[in-house]
């Protein structure tokens, strides 16, 4: 299972469209404080989250705080940056890897990001674009996780795959 880690996410919509996607995929999903936004069950209903309840979402005081908890974490881990230098087409995920994702006004840590240089990767764009929305970066990433590893426990087709189907 993929556990998809936000470290300290300032943006409700990303973070709700990223548990959308770890939803639909069986992943994890952790998110480093600060938070930018209130995950309590009230606020998680008011805005409307019908799908939250698919979603195992755990809340860490710091990195050290999570690696504390999953010191497994720290042997399959990639950071996505556009600092990179190189592309998340060069990573070989395992089924059980850590994805990590900044916050978007400034991404990952400097520090964390050098302690695990050989494992920053990039998602390929123009110069001039400064990077891409955070929630689609991580469907991208995770979908390519999935994909190398044959979609464990996903569905392979919908009912048009079904000839019965009308």
């Amino acid at each position: 299972m993929l556990d998809i880690v936000l470290v300290e996410p300032e943006i409700p919509p990303n973070c709700g469209n990223i548990a959308r996607t770890c939803a639909a995929t069986g992943s994890r999903l952790h998110l480093v404080e600060p938070l930018g936004f209130d995950v309590s069950d009230r606020a998680v209903k008011r805005a409307g989250l019908d799908y939250w309840h698919l979603v195992e979402v755990s809340v860490y005081r710091s990195l050290d705080h999570l690696f504390a908890v999953h010191p497994e974490a720290a042997s399959d881990l990639w950071l996505a940056t556009t600092k990179a230098p190189r592309s998340y087409s060069e990573a070989a995920f395992s089924p059980d890897c850590w994805l990590f994702f900044g916050k978007e006004t400034a991404g990952l840590p400097r520090e964390f990001r050098e302690r695990h240089r050989d494992r920053c990767i990039r998602i390929p764009m123009v110069d001039e674009a400064r990077s891409l929305n955070l929630a689609n970066s991580a469907a991208i990433l995770i979908y390519e996780a999935l994909r190398q590893n044959g979609f464990p426990g996903l569905l392979d087709a919908g009912e048009m795959g079904n000839p019965s189907v009308i």
